[in-house]
């Protein structure tokens, strides 16, 4: 089968119906199209429904390091920190409020639990709570009690000074004769009682500044406490102290406890609140539900998974004889899987980190990257290449893609784009260098941002096999004429 006949089975005649070029010689006495000018030497013509009927697509020629770029496959997985489990704190019936592969946000409710274990917190944080304001009643009572204590000891110790004055004078007029012992007798029992009732007074003072220190003990303690139970429900409810403290906000008035007036509500929330809502804390996809709707899940269950989708990194596979080139820091570039969708330019740049170690049976070492800024196809297991520019000359040749070259017989050829006339390519006998499996080193015949043929060479090649120099050109339904029209 010749290449002609190539051509009939490879491109069909999708537009059949249209007039075609001469093919019968001139008798038949179809006139040629007016409207395309003649083919030229090596030059083929493709239209924009040439190009669509035949899926030609083009890349460009840049100046890369071929010969330092090492190429490796792997595939996209996510980072260690784009998983978030949600598990329950308390034992209790779990409520869900998501869907799986519904999109969070945070604050999002994900669950509700309604724990017992929750209402015996209540009832610890409530006694608490009473410990406290009693602890501080007492210690209020205390003060005025010792205002009045320093009072009575002013007034005794007052006493205390006139009495000893008195007796001071008493003894002075003993000696002549002015005082009776009995009058002297009888001012000296007075200091003494005064005296005593200060020393009653200041015991009592004493036992009085014991029993204040022991009920500040006492209240600090009981805040202390609080202070605990208030930081375990906050951890437990994902809320700050100032929103366990303060009253409920709108979205949580439906969990407080039946019956309750809402308008004249005044008690702090951790009081009233019944269920316990399990909002999400960060952006993700709910990857997983681990209970159904409904079930009793025991502490620190496992409830759902979210995954941030985005957060990705790319796990290639090098050789390990490639070692001495690799190292920690070498630039690399994620380039997309061909023959789909993803533009060539779709790339993603960063610098590689080896792994901790090789695998032995496989003579492989694996290689991670982070890409500094993910692609929307970047997806956990997608697979795609990585190219690593290693260590060596900083001289850049120009290349194209490899899969743009063809062989034909004894030469590689490949089709540049005519840079003057878009509608037109030019076949080109490859003077080729060395390829790193994606691109390959072009001596001559392109310069940079040229465009060349990657999708459509091989019937491009068929087309022009053994007259290069004919030229011709393509009809619209893909069916190729040498030559004019």
């Amino acid at each position: 089968m010749g290449p002609r006949s190539i051509i009939l089975v490879v491109m069909p005649f999708l537009l059949a119906g249209l007039p075609g070029c001469e093919r019968h010689g001139p008798s038949s006495g179809h006139a040629p199209h007016e409207d395309e000018p003649p083919a030229q030497g090596n030059r083929l013509d493709v239209t924009e429904v040439v190009r669509r009927n035949l899926g030609i697509t083009f890349g460009r020629v840049e100046s890369r390091a071929v010969t330092r770029t090492l190429r490796v496959p792997g595939r996209f997985e996510l980072l260690p920190n784009a998983r978030l489990e949600y598990r329950t704190m308390l034992g209790g019936r779990v409520e869900l409020r998501v869907a799986q592969y519904q999109r969070v946000v945070p604050g999002d409710v994900l669950y509700v639990l309604d724990s017992p274990a929750w209402r015996e917190l209540q009832e610890r944080l409530n006694e608490t709570e009473s410990a406290v304001e009693r602890a501080a009643a007492r210690a209020a009572a205390i003060e005025p009690l010792m205002a009045a204590h320093r009072r009575h000891e002013e007034s005794l110790r007052a006493s205390v000074t006139i009495w000893d004055e008195r007796v001071a004078r008493l003894e002075q007029a003993a000696a002549s004769g002015v005082v009776t012992d009995e009058e002297f007798a009888q001012a000296r029992a007075s200091l003494a009682r005064s005296r005593a009732e200060l020393a009653e007074v200041l015991e009592k003072e004493a036992e009085l500044e014991a029993r204040r220190i022991e009920v500040q003990s006492e209240l600090a303690a009981a805040q202390e406490r609080f202070e605990l139970l208030l930081m375990n429900a906050s951890s437990l409810l994902g809320l700050s102290r100032a929103e366990l403290v303060g009253r409920a906000p709108p979205e949580m008035e439906r969990h407080l406890h039946a019956g309750d007036d809402v308008s004249s509500h005044r008690h702090p929330l951790w009081r009233e609140l019944r269920l316990v809502d399990v909002r999400a804390t960060s952006v993700g996809i709910v990857e997983s539900l681990a209970l159904t709707n409904g079930a009793w899940a025991a502490e620190t269950s496992l409830v759902l998974t979210t995954v941030q989708p985005e957060q990705v990194r790319f796990r290639a596979r090098g050789l390990q004889s490639d070692l001495g080139r690799l190292r920690d820091g070498l630039a690399a570039t994620i380039t997309p899987p061909r023959g789909g969708t993803i533009a060539a330019g779709e790339t993603m740049s960063g610098s590689i980190t080896l792994g901790i170690a090789a695998d032995a049976d496989e003579r492989t070492i694996e290689i991670l990257m982070t890409p500094a800024e993910v692609r929307p196809w970047a997806r956990p297991g997608v697979s795609a290449h990585l190219e690593i520019v290693t260590d060596g000359a900083d001289r850049e040749e120009l290349a194209i893609p490899l899969a743009a070259t063809v062989r034909d017989g004894l030469h590689v050829v490949f089709f540049r784009r005519d840079p003057a006339n878009p509608d037109q390519v030019i076949r080109v006998e490859g003077d080729l260098g060395p390829s790193d499996g994606a691109w390959v080193v072009v001596y001559s015949g392109v310069k940079e941002g040229d465009e060349v043929v990657l999708d459509g060479v091989y019937q491009l090649m068929l087309a022009t096999s053994g007259s290069a120099q004919k030229g011709g050109h393509f009809h619209a339904d893909g069916t190729y004429h040498e030559g004019g029209h």
